[in-house]
């Protein structure tokens, strides 16, 4: 078959069509017979006409219409005859008859459908005894070539791509297309949609057609795949007679071989149809789908793009909303708002669609007006939102009482989670044996070992927790999406395992987490914050920081807690990057935080965080009621080892800043009295030993290089590359300083040096507050400043570092320079401050003994 498209506007011809173009300009006299078929709106009367153009140029005459059967033919005009498929089946036999001699020329332009036996007989005979042209749509290509003739159009490929994607390369539409983007005051830019003015066209074309047929376009225009036995029933046809509607729509040229509509007839259809039969349709659709017991959610969202949701039974809606609830929370939620605009009662499943979706405001709005309101079932699931929704907004005392209340069957083990948060040992009646009279569902025993996980994390060792809350974290991997969650297995499973420096099991847990979606988006930032978490912990700060950035980048506000833990990792990352300007523009926003969540249980590690920061920054005293707060509740708690570890370290290193040595000691005795109960305790208290001894002015380079590897096997890897440093530079033994400051590097695991100007790792980067420079120190340069602070001379540096004294005085200037500093005094200002902020201390003055007594 021979593929060519036209329009009327201009002639656009693929090879075979142009051939036999030129074939009649050259020999216009010989006899031929060409019959041109395809759709409606693929171009048969233009090609036709131009065949018939080249016959006239040449002197012969063309007569249009078909030959009666009693009347002769003139064999020396060219009988041109449209639209075939309308004929009577003598006026086609005739027609047969005239391509059988093989002595007239004939042009015939008919559509594939309908398709009586005379007009296959017909069709045949032009195969057989002439020549046929079978035209379809544009290809990209072509459409690119009939825009590129078009005057005032010429907006590139992008426009091309563009129109065929509306129009699906139908030359009709392409054109309808062109001359409405023509004539339309659009503003500059590539189009969205089509204009007006390219769909109003489309009205006589859809007002001639027959009912079925504009039911059947209404329908295939709701855009989801119709197969036959659906459409019987929905057009109350029989499936031989749907056939038969759908080959008459297709031979329209306006449904597609695939049985689909193109966006710009789709968009026609849906707009210039009268409201009343689109609705009758769409609704019926609707019910007919509830009734197959199929999916109705790519119906419903197909109607919700054409702006057509009120057109949709409420029941159907509500289905939809179900279905949507998983995967799409938001739209899940509006679709429950639609269905309750439809008439059915405002329903909790709303509530909890809105957050899931993260959206707690609306739910907390919906789940209070339902808890005073509805009926006991639904105030019951409302009273479960409103409590999901306060836990996260740092409410937990109140959050525990409405789960309470609620008697749902895993309501009793969340209020166990907020009660133990909150520092309250867990009794028989705050988690019974048998949930509150529900099922045994995944939800419910997910929820039971989360709250068995997070009681044996204070009483049990923490390998029995971190199972618990593995497990609970893998039945609801299923169908996660859809629960609703205070907190997640996997984000409890998480703080347990970094707690327990059990670094690798957190990461895997989170990933599996993120990747089911577990919780929906309402928990999907913390889990990532979480992992943000790590990396930080395990010194990697750029990757910790781009995440963190990416967390916050959105519009959406965070709720409290993850505010919280953001505010923290922000701080934590600036101090193990020496940023003191992010230290000092962060630390108000970290209180404010601090402010808006009471401390919990699962709130210390961003606390002892915060804690250095403040120390660090000189105003830890604001943030002392907090940490006091938080010794209260683990108190109460028993003292838990596991949870009480990261805040005795954290408070070590403050301790450290603030020079408070006795604090440190009592800080280190705890870790020392926790040191069997979990691997972060026994690493933590070995490194912590070390720590004061170094501050003290003992180095023992075995011991420290064992601790801090030590740190870094469990996962601590900037803390141990820090005591390492420390310790190199408060040794008085040449060998052993090499060794440490070595061991320092292994461990911090620097990236090669630069090759841009920066070889010797030295590094001038933006500051995020002020937008200064702000020059980072190489390496060696901190080596040197470290020295130069401890009062050494160039050449006792030069000594230690096995180098010459000028070319420790070269390093000095180069800082110097480079700092901007004006004298002396000021490079050592800036110098103590730099190391300080990087190595964790305030100076370098040794420590007095612990007291005897």
């Amino acid at each position: 078959m021979i593929m060519s498209t036209v329009t009327d506007a201009r002639l656009v011809l693929g090879t075979g069509p142009t051939a036999l173009l030129g074939a009649v300009v050259a020999d216009p006299g010989r006899p031929l017979a060409v019959g041109v078929t395809g759709p409606g709106g693929h171009g048969k009367t233009a090609l036709l006409r131009e065949l018939a153009r080249a016959h006239r140029d040449a002197g012969s005459t063309v007569r249009e219409g078909a030959p009666s059967p009693d009347l002769p033919v003139d064999p020396g005009a060219v009988l041109l005859v449209d639209d075939a498929h309308l004929l009577d089946d003598a006026r086609l036999e005739t027609l047969r008859r005239l391509v059988a001699d093989r002595q007239h020329r004939l042009l015939v332009g008919y559509r594939p459908w309908p398709r009586p036996a005379a007009l296959a007989q017909l069709a045949d005979a032009l195969k057989r005894d002439g020549q046929q042209v079978v035209l379809g749509p544009f290809t990209a290509e072509q459409t690119r070539d009939y825009l590129a003739g078009v005057p005032d159009l010429g907006r590139g490929s992008e426009l091309a791509a563009f129109v065929h994607a509306q129009t699906g390369g139908v030359p009709r539409d392409v054109d309808r297309l062109v001359r409405g983007l023509r004539g339309s005051e659009s503003p500059p830019g590539l189009p969205t949609e089509p204009p007006r003015a390219a769909i109003l066209p489309f009205g006589p074309d859809l007002e001639e057609l027959p009912q079925d047929v504009r039911r059947l376009l209404l329908a295939v225009a709701a855009g989801v795949p119709l197969p036959v036995d659906l459409l019987g029933p929905l057009l109350d046809r029989e499936p031989a007679a749907v056939d038969e509607l759908v080959a008459y729509t297709r031979a329209a040229g306006l449904l597609g071989a695939d049985g689909r509509l193109a966006p710009i007839v789709r968009r026609a259809v849906v707009a210039l149809s009268p409201a009343t039969e689109r609705t009758a349709i769409w609704r019926r659709l609707t019910e007919v789908q509830l009734g197959r017991g199929a999916a109705v959610l790519p119906l419903v969202r197909s109607l919700r793009t054409a702006g057509a949701l009120t057109d949709c039974p409420a029941a159907a809606l509500e289905a939809a909303a179900e279905e949507a609830l998983g995967g799409e929370p938001a739209l899940s939620a509006e679709l429950f708002a639609a269905a309750t605009a439809g008439g059915l009662p405002a329903a909790a499943r709303q509530a909890v669609a809105a957050a899931l979706a993260g959206d707690l405001e609306a739910a907390l709005r919906l789940a209070n007006r339902l808890l005073a309101t509805a009926p006991p079932d639904v105030r019951a699931e409302a009273a479960t939102v409103a409590a999901t929704a306060l836990a996260h907004r740092g409410q937990v005392e109140r959050s525990v009482e409405l789960y309470r209340w609620s008697g749902l069957a895993p309501s009793a083990a969340f209020a166990a989670v907020g009660a133990l948060a909150l520092g309250r040992p867990v009794t028989g009646v705050d988690l019974p044996d048998d949930p509150a009279g529900g099922p045994p569902t995944l939800h419910a025993s997910a929820a039971r070992l989360m709250a068995e996980g997070v009681r044996e994390s204070i009483t049990a060792p923490p390998t029995s927790a971190l199972s618990r809350l593995v497990q609970a974290t893998a039945l609801l991997e299923p169908d996660g999406r859809r629960v609703l969650l205070p907190d997640s297995p996997a984000a409890l499973a998480a703080l347990t395992a970094i707690h327990c420096a059990e670094l690798d099991i957190a990461e895997g847990v989170l990933d599996r987490a993120v990747t089911t979606g577990i919780g929906g988006p309402l928990m999907a930032r913390r889990h990532r914050l979480l992992q943000a978490w790590i990396l930080m912990v395990r010194g990697q700060t750029a990757a910790a920081a781009d995440r963190l950035a990416a967390l916050t980048a959105g519009d959406r506000p965070l709720e409290s807690r993850d505010l919280l833990l953001a505010s923290a990792l922000r701080l934590g990352i600036a101090r193990r990057n020496s940023d003191v300007a992010g230290l000092q523009h962060g630390w108000g926003p970290a209180l404010d935080a601090v402010v808006r969540h009471p401390v919990d249980l699962f709130t210390l590690l961003p606390l002892g965080e915060l804690a250095v920061a403040g120390a660090r920054l000189g105003d830890l005293g604001r943030l002392k009621p907090y940490l006091r707060e938080a010794w209260l509740l683990l108190d109460r708690l028993g003292g838990t080892a596991l949870w009480s570890a990261p805040l005795h370290w954290t408070g070590l290193h403050a301790a450290i800043l603030t020079e408070e040595p006795a604090v440190a000691d009592a800080h280190v005795a705890a870790l020392l009295a926790a040191a069997d109960h979990s691997r972060y305790a026994a690493v933590a208290a070995g490194a912590a030993t070390v720590w004061v001894e170094v501050l003290r002015g003992v180095v023992d380079p075995v011991r420290v290089e064992a601790a801090a590897r030590g740190l870094h096997d469990a996962g601590l890897c900037w803390d141990a590359a820090r005591l390492a440093g420390q310790a190199a530079i408060r040794t008085s033994d040449r060998r052993a300083m090499t060794a440490l400051l070595e061991c320092a590097r292994v461990l911090q695991a620097r990236s090669p040096a630069r090759t841009d100007g920066a070889g010797d790792g030295s590094a001038a980067v933006a500051d995020s507050a002020t937008g200064a420079t702000r020059y980072r120190l190489s390496d060696r340069e901190h080596e040197v400043a470290e020295l130069v602070l401890a009062g050494l001379t160039y050449r006792e540096i030069g000594d230690r570092l096995f180098i010459s004294a000028k070319t420790v005085e070269h390093h000095v200037a180069r800082m110097r320079s480079r700092l901007n500093c004006a004298n002396r005094a000021e490079l050592l200002a800036l110098l103590r401050t730099i190391v300080a902020d990087r190595s964790g201390v305030a100076g370098r003055q040794p420590w007095p003994e612990r007291d005897p007594r």
